[in-house]
């Protein structure tokens, strides 16, 4: 029985406990949910983009949001960042199979998303104030 416990300890401890406050997947949660990072993988899902293409394809991100967003996506293993040495740079970025892989998830939160935003609108207005 003692096994067992530390088998199932061991295997949640590889696989995270995203509602316990020192679960180190927190972060990862943190970066892959944010909206800068969601808006990336959409724009790069079947494309390979210069950093001004993606600031066009999502539209109104900072230029210091976006290279903060890039970097921590290509740290996290979603994207591979690919600089040619010409004059002036050029920079691509596109997903990883992690990252497309990622993407898949995004698509599907974001489908829904745009599929119930009106009855979420809906429910918005109906809403009562508070005070």
């Amino acid at each position: 029985m003692k096994k067992n416990a530390l088998a199932l300890n061991q295997a949640a401890t590889l696989r995270g406990e995203l509602l316990n406050p020192d679960c180190p997947s927190r972060e990862l949660l943190k970066r892959i949910t944010s909206r800068w990072t969601m808006l990336v993988m959409l724009a790069l899902r079947d494309n390979t983009l210069r950093f001004s293409e993606i600031r066009r394809a999502i539209g109104g991100v900072s230029e210091r949001m976006l290279a903060q967003t890039l970097r921590y996506m290509e740290e996290d293993g979603l994207l591979v960042r690919t600089a040619y040495e010409v004059v002036p740079p050029h920079v691509e970025y596109r997903l990883t199979t992690l990252g497309r892989e990622a993407s898949e998830h995004v698509l599907a939160l974001t489908d829904w998303l745009e599929n119930r935003f009106p009855a979420i609108q809906q429910q918005r207005q109906n809403a009562e104030p508070r005070p």
